[in-house]
């Protein structure tokens, strides 16, 4: 038998590649940057379940581990709600789920389609929403890279006791409004409106602080809002919706910067127009599923007729005027952005 002896050369190969294996090991099992996500919902919310989670994983999967994602729901890195853009801009966060009309007139190019009556299915609006701010919103979120915008289903009116079908049925009743130009709807329909954010809904219903809240169906899962509530009404098929607040996904600006150029591809390829027509997608199969809880649970749903919707419309009118002139002062051109989201989502996703 032939014996085999390695030359030095072979030897020190073999080393280098004895020493080098474990390194190698330890950097395809490690993220090369970690990306923390805030957001306000706790973690049985279905937007964590079945959006945040399985997106992470996709980064993940397209960056072959490089992007970890962590995901802290439920405001558990501390703040507030309406804290969570300035969270991403001034980097306590990397990302984060907010929403615009949180904080009324700071982002008024975002917050139009938040206005009574600016809203069709989640889907559409979204991706007219995201149409939106690329041709005028570009300069809002300084500091900031914004890699989505989706919008939920237009708002129903949850109650508490009776139903709603007229404006009379609101007047003296104390609702929770999702934002300030719901607010001024609610007021001049009748109603006293109450703002707080939604994750403090479930108090203000479960003690009588208020009488009822205007929420899409998908919010019904996370709070077990068909406990709260004995009737829904929601807008005649075909009408507007009552309103649909505007979301946006948010990175911080330096942090996307400083990625080398493969994983800002990676982060670019999963987010933009499209990553916004499929969260507004994700929202419609959302609210179908809290239709169907609120049903089983019993709960009255009544449909408000379109005429008495056209009515509501007409009483809108007023609030619009007022938001051009906001989208004026802040030097937009106010007319154009109110006709150009109405076309848009006449146009359809």
């Amino acid at each position: 038998m032939t014996s085999f002896k390695p030359s030095r050369r072979q030897v020190l190969a073999g080393v280098a590649a004895l020493i080098a294996t474990p390194a190698l090991v330890r950097r395809a099992s490690a993220a090369e940057v970690t990306l923390r996500l805030h957001h306000f919902l706790p973690p049985v919310a279905p937007m964590h379940a079945q959006f945040f989670e399985p997106w992470a994983a996709e980064l993940a999967e397209a960056s072959n581990g490089a992007i970890e994602v962590q995901i802290f729901p439920a405001m558990q890195l501390g703040g507030k709600p309406p804290q969570l853009a300035d969270q991403v801009n001034k980097g306590i966060v990397d990302m984060a789920w907010a929403l615009p009309t949180y904080t009324p007139g700071r982002y008024p190019v975002a917050e139009t389609m938040g206005l009574p009556f600016l809203a069709k299915h989640a889907e559409e609006t979204s991706v007219a929403l995201h149409r939106l701010m690329d041709e005028f919103g570009g300069d809002e979120f300084r500091g900031m890279k914004p890699l989505a915008f989706w919008s939920h289903d237009g708002g129903k009116l949850h109650m508490r006791e009776g139903t709603v079908r007229t404006a009379e049925d609101l007047k003296g009743r104390k609702i929770r409004s999702p934002n300030a130009g719901m607010g001024e709807l609610l007021t001049a329909l009748g109603a006293e409106p109450v703002f707080f954010p939604v994750t403090e809904m479930v108090v203000g219903l479960s003690n009588g602080v208020i009488d009822g809240c205007c929420l899409p169906y998908e919010v019904v899962p996370p709070f077990k809002l068909q406990e709260l509530t004995k009737s829904s009404s929601e807008a005649a098929p075909g009408a507007r919706g009552l309103y649909a607040n505007t979301n946006v996904l948010l990175m911080n600006a330096g942090k996307y910067e400083g990625l080398s150029d493969d994983l800002r591809g990676v982060i670019d390829a999963h987010s933009g127009i499209e990553l916004s027509r499929r969260i507004g997608k994700t929202f419609d199969e959302f609210e179908a599923v809290g239709r169907k809880m609120v049903q089983e649970q019993g709960n009255e749903i009544v449909e408000i007729p379109a005429g008495e919707i056209a009515s509501w419309q007409e009483a809108a009118q007023p609030i619009y005027t007022e938001w051009q002139k906001t989208l004026d002062a802040a030097g937009h051109d106010g007319a154009a952005i109110l006709a150009r989201a109405n076309a848009l989502l006449d146009q359809g996703a």
